[in-house]
């Protein structure tokens, strides 16, 4: 498994808030303590509120909170960098908060603050092809609005070698995590629940049907065999 799908798998696991034990947690990616730990450090080193020990559990916080901050050169680039990259998409409501967030970014900052550092491209992060997704933000969220069906190019790598396939999404929802967005919905093709990464997503075409959400049980399991 690569590690961005553990760690996907880790924050999924997560997602219900409740305390959790680390050999629980091991045993279900099927990875050593060791290993976990280290990826419960890469998320917490991400920005995701994880918290706990190692012998009592860990927990996803609820919200969270950003205490006063005192940045380096280097990571303020980083974080222009990052508000640069989503003030490129096409997605009015990502681009209006960059444009925000940018804005009480800057005048948080001193007059004489200027970023010298150039050296970004060796920043890593758990999630580092996350971006990728972004573009297909605006078809996804339209589609579900509009109750559209999707015809999904998904790139289910498991491995060193690609594994495309071609399937119909009834979407639902979108969620994220960090910097992974997935959504949510009825997979036609396969006839069962879903959630896909958005990173992982080739290409995304609204289809000219519709589908009736009401034809779905509060779980999104389908309440009729028909596709």
């Amino acid at each position: 498994m690569r590690r961005s799908d553990r760690l996907f798998a880790l924050l999924s696991r997560l997602e219900d808030h409740g305390l959790h034990r680390a050999g629980d947690l091991a045993a279900t990616l099927g990875v050593s303590l060791r290993t976990l730990y280290r990826d419960i450090g890469r998320l917490q080193a991400a920005g995701v509120p994880v918290s706990g020990t190692r012998g009592a559990g860990y927990r996803l916080a609820q919200a969270t909170s950003l205490p006063p901050l005192t940045l380096t050169d280097p990571e303020i680039e980083a974080l222009q960098l990052a508000l640069a990259v989503v003030l490129e998409t096409t997605d009015p409501d990502l681009k209006a908060a960059a444009t925000s967030l940018a804005a009480k970014i800057d005048a948080a900052l001193p007059q004489e603050a200027e970023t010298q550092q150039t050296d970004w491209q060796r920043l890593q992060h758990p999630f580092a092809n996350a971006a990728r997704g972004m573009a297909h933000l605006p078809v996804i969220r339209a589609a579900i609005r509009a109750r559209q069906k999707l015809k999904i190019l998904y790139n289910g790598d498991t491995g060193r070698d690609a594994i495309l396939r071609s399937l119909t999404l009834h979407p639902i929802a979108l969620t994220h995590h960090a910097r992974s967005w997935t959504v949510s919905g009825w997979d036609a093709t396969a006839r069962q629940n879903t959630d896909l990464r958005l990173d992982l997503i080739e290409s995304a075409d609204a289809l000219p049907e519709l589908f009736n959400p009401d034809a779905l049980l509060p779980n999104g399991k389908k309440s009729s065999p028909k596709a």
